[in-house]
């Protein structure tokens, strides 16, 4: 099957940039959304390095924002290259192409394994940590024809369901996404088997630094990886409340198809997977009912422009002076804790687009500011 067409010719990051990268996204404020702004604004990752100190000033920070340092960075890749693994930006060749397509993909990606499969089509595979015999079954089955008909099965590594799809296509290729570090899986007892996929058709990926123990809250980004990497995600098990409902919803988000194997109403693990079919997920009785819904658009050109790209050396800087308080006053009297499309902001304050995106990055910067799914923004409760 193909994997999207001819593969595209990236944009590699220089040593300098990539240093410059992984210091602006390791900042404190800094996150995907607030770094494409700040590289769309200042033109390089360095320029926005130097002006995040008086930007969170200006946004009225209650104290100094934290700058990761050129020691900092460097370590980090020393630790990436020491564990085999890569540090790969949103522009580059062996970036997951879906995953570039969707709004807040991180910049920079750490990979390990075989790079080569980050760019077929691939289904996600997740479900119950406490799986039930038949469902570890179904979702083995389900990874091992997906996987024999050319997707690579990507999931989250985590017990019962995740387990079986990643056993299950160890031979036609699979991805596991971390919720830690790369040097920080879990749960202690799969580290064997991540061994297995980065030592043979398999990668490893996480967007967190290296030595990053996952917490709870780390769950949820580790789950939009999985939803942006796939072209769509199949729920074999899935409790209310349950973490595969947060991949499924995020995949449905991001306008991938999702997949619910029915189950019975008696066993809590179905009663998610259940309700997503009443929500409108995809009946899913055996393997063909994925490939099938998944074959008119695996072919798709997914390999589009890269969302992050710094320009030449040429272009000229932008400007630092900050914009008039009156502009700053009605740009906050705009927002509240409800969320506002940006451009709506634009419209209700009359000013320029520039003005209203730096000062929202001023805000972010500060911690003032609230970033939602679909580029929504509200102000924190604190103001």
């Amino acid at each position: 099957m193909s994997s999207g067409g001819a593969r595209r010719k990236g944009i590699a990051l220089t040593d300098k940039q990539r240093i410059a990268w992984l210091r602006l996204i390791r900042s404190d404020n800094v996150g995907p959304s607030t770094f494409r702004d700040l590289i769309n604004h200042f033109g390089s990752a360095e320029a926005a390095i130097a002006a995040l100190p008086e930007l969170s000033r200006r946004g009225g920070a209650a104290r100094a924002i934290r700058v990761a340092s050129v020691e900092d960075a460097e370590r980090e890749l020393g630790l990436a290259d020491r564990l085999g693994a890569r540090l790969v930006g949103i522009g580059e060749d062996d970036y997951p192409p879906a995953l570039r397509q969707t709004d807040g993909a991180p910049p920079l990606l750490a990979m390990k394994g075989d790079f080569s499969i980050s760019q077929h089509p691939s289904v996600g595979v997740v479900g119950s940590r406490n799986a039930s015999i038949s469902g570890a079954k179904f979702a083995a089955m389900m990874a091992r024809d997906c996987g024999q008909a050319g997707y690579v099965v990507t999931s989250g590594l985590a017990r019962g369901i995740d387990t079986a799809a990643h056993r299950a296509s160890l031979d036609t290729g699979t991805i596991a996404v971390l919720a830690g570090g790369l040097d920080q899986p879990y749960p202690p007892e799969n580290i064997d088997l991540l061994r297995q996929i980065t030592d043979g058709s398999g990668l490893a990926v996480s967007e967190m630094p290296l030595g990053w123990e996952p917490r709870a809250r780390d769950f949820p980004r580790r789950n939009r990886l999985i939803a942006g990497i796939s072209l769509g995600v199949v729920v074999v098990e899935a409790a209310d409340r349950s973490g595969s409902l947060i991949t499924a919803r995020m995949a449905a988000d991001f306008g991938r198809l999702v997949f619910a194997v029915p189950g019975s109403p008696l066993d809590p693990r179905c009663h998610g997977t259940n309700g997503l079919l009443k929500q409108g997920a995809i009946v899913t009785t055996g393997s063909a009912d994925v490939i099938e819904a998944l074959a008119p658009i695996s072919e798709l050109d997914a390999h589009g422009p890269p969302v992050i790209e710094e320009p030449g050396d040429d272009r000229p800087p932008f400007s630092m002076l900050p914009p008039e308080q009156s502009a700053r006053t009605r740009i906050l009297d705009a927002l509240g804790p409800t969320p506002v499309e940006i451009d709506d902001v634009i419209r209700h304050t009359e000013l320029p687009a520039s003005t209203v995106y730096l000062v929202l990055l001023e805000l972010d910067l500060a911690g003032r500011l609230h970033r939602h799914p679909g580029g929504l923004v509200s102000l924190s409760m604190i103001d």
